[in-house]
């Protein structure tokens, strides 16, 4: 067996730790969405035991994020021969979340917490503390990432591109047929009305059909607005996606809607999802909520 394929059997090991304020939670949260097995604020001197367990389920934890803050304290000192130990089995990387220092403070006045090791001094007497404690596993981190100037959307971004599966990084769109009737859809972050279209319905030659039949979809997309919509409505979304790429809003659902959710709303969902599926940025979905409801 070559020593490529050896590397690629190791098992996923990710240490996430930093300054206190830096965003640690943040990039768990991220870390979660995106399949890995977290363990928030893990000693130090727990994290062999936890691989070795974790080792025994190694199909359904390929990927494990272990988090350690300066509250391991003196255990901390064992960091980087851990480190060191793990790497010979395992495929294992740190990351160190940091900020600087005015703007760690300003973070911990606005959740009026005290920082971990300020004790009877001062936020920042604290900082200065915990930085010359991290210094040496700062120094010695495969990742660093600064947070000073990152919100939490742009963080989970950055933990996103560096950590996800490509179609992990993808919008996951779905686009969505009802029928108005039947109420809308809970679910729906974006709604469109197909009704200024005429009704198929009425047409005794489509009316036992539904829109994903050609006969249909071809009447409802050769009325008058139907493909001045789609191109106007196509165009709308493309600024709407692009900030929700950059707010970290990964799941989007678009309904569109008729009377009835059955011929309308159908054919114009299917090709509006169709128009999407070009962006490589998007994993499309399409679901018809009513089709099939009398």
């Amino acid at each position: 067996m070559s020593e490529q394929l050896l590397d690629e059997e190791r098992q996923h090991i990710l240490v996430v730790t930093g300054m206190s304020g830096a965003g640690r939670s943040t990039a768990l949260k991220a870390l979660e969405d995106l399949d890995w097995f977290v363990v928030d604020n893990l000693p130090p001197q727990m994290i062999r035991p936890l691989v070795e367990l974790a080792g025994k389920a190694r199909d359904s934890l390929p990927k494990l994020a272990v988090s350690v803050d300066i509250r391991g304290g003196r255990l901390l000192a064992q960091f980087s021969a851990l480190m060191d130990e793990l790497r010979e089995t395992h495929d294992v990387q740190v990351l160190f979340l940091d900020a600087n220092d005015d703007r760690l403070v300003r973070r911990f006045e606005q959740v009026r917490r005290p920082h971990p090791l300020q004790g009877t001094g001062t936020i920042l007497e604290g900082i200065e503390r915990e930085r010359e404690r991290l210094s040496e596993i700062r120094e010695a981190a495969d990742i660093l990432i600064d947070t000073s100037e990152l919100n939490v959307h742009e963080l989970s971004m950055r933990v996103t591109q560096r950590f996800g599966e490509p179609e992990q990084q993808k919008i996951s769109l779905t686009v969505m047929s009802f029928g108005f009737k039947y109420g809308l859809p809970t679910d729906a972050d974006l709604v469109a009305d197909m009704r200024f279209l005429p009704n198929p319905f009425w047409n005794p030659e489509l009316r036992a059909f539904n829109g994903r039949d050609a006969r249909v979809s071809e009447f409802v997309l050769a009325q008058e607005g139907a493909t001045e919509f789609l191109d106007a409505y196509f165009a709308a979304l493309q600024p709407v996606l692009a900030g929700y790429t950059r707010e970290n809003k990964r799941h989007v659902t678009i309904a569109i809607g008729c009377t009835g959710g059955k011929h309308r709303s159908v054919a114009m969902t299917e090709r509006l999802a169709a128009m999407l599926r070009d962006r490589d940025d998007l994993s499309v979905a399409v679901r018809h909520r009513d089709l099939g409801r009398e």
